[in-house]
């Protein structure tokens, strides 16, 4: 990556829609702000990502990562599982631990370096949240060809919640 990623716009956000018999609120009243949802991402130290792999049954895997730019950097070795997957399917699904406080990434996940703009000090400074469990890599660890395994998940909708039903809220960009 030579250039640094566009900025993503704010998302919409909208209350999802669920099957009837849910209980969902019939208005707009108690959505999510946008940005208490990204700083769930932010924070968390375990994510789970779920690929397809190419005969159709689905991957998941725990994966250390930092959400940074309004993106989800992660990286690895590009003969991982998750990683051939993407690869070949790039449509990828990011969640957190809990299945209360809920957040549900779904976009596409793409190899790439991080040689532009400050990224690379950025995402050393959002991945010394793994030092205490020994993993705390230097800025230039995402440049030169292969780019470290480096990958990153562009969002296309959030789905989270955080009092379900009365907070279902649905992010589209």
């Amino acid at each position: 990556m030579d250039a640094p990623l566009p900025a993503l716009p704010a998302p919409r956000r909208d209350r999802a829609r669920l099957p009837e018999g849910y209980g969902l609120p019939a208005d707009d009243d108690g959505l999510l702000d946008w940005a208490d949802v990204e700083a769930r991402l932010v924070a968390a130290k375990h994510y789970w990502i779920s690929s397809v792999r190419p005969d159709g049954r689905p991957h998941s895997i725990p994966r250390w990562g930092v959400w940074v730019d309004g993106r989800w950097w992660y990286d690895g070795a590009p003969t991982t599982q998750h990683a051939r997957n993407a690869q070949r399917n790039p449509a990828v699904t990011l969640t957190l631990e809990s299945g209360t406080q809920v957040v549900i990434v779904e976009g596409t996940s793409v190899a790439t370096r991080a040689e532009a703009d400050g990224l690379g000090e950025r995402l050393s400074a959002a991945f010394r949240k793994y030092a205490d469990d020994g993993y705390a890599p230097a800025p230039d660890a995402w440049s030169g060809d292969d780019g470290g395994g480096l990958r990153v998940v562009t969002p296309e909708r959030v789905l989270a919640w955080f009092s379900f039903p009365k907070d279902v809220t649905r992010f589209r960009w």
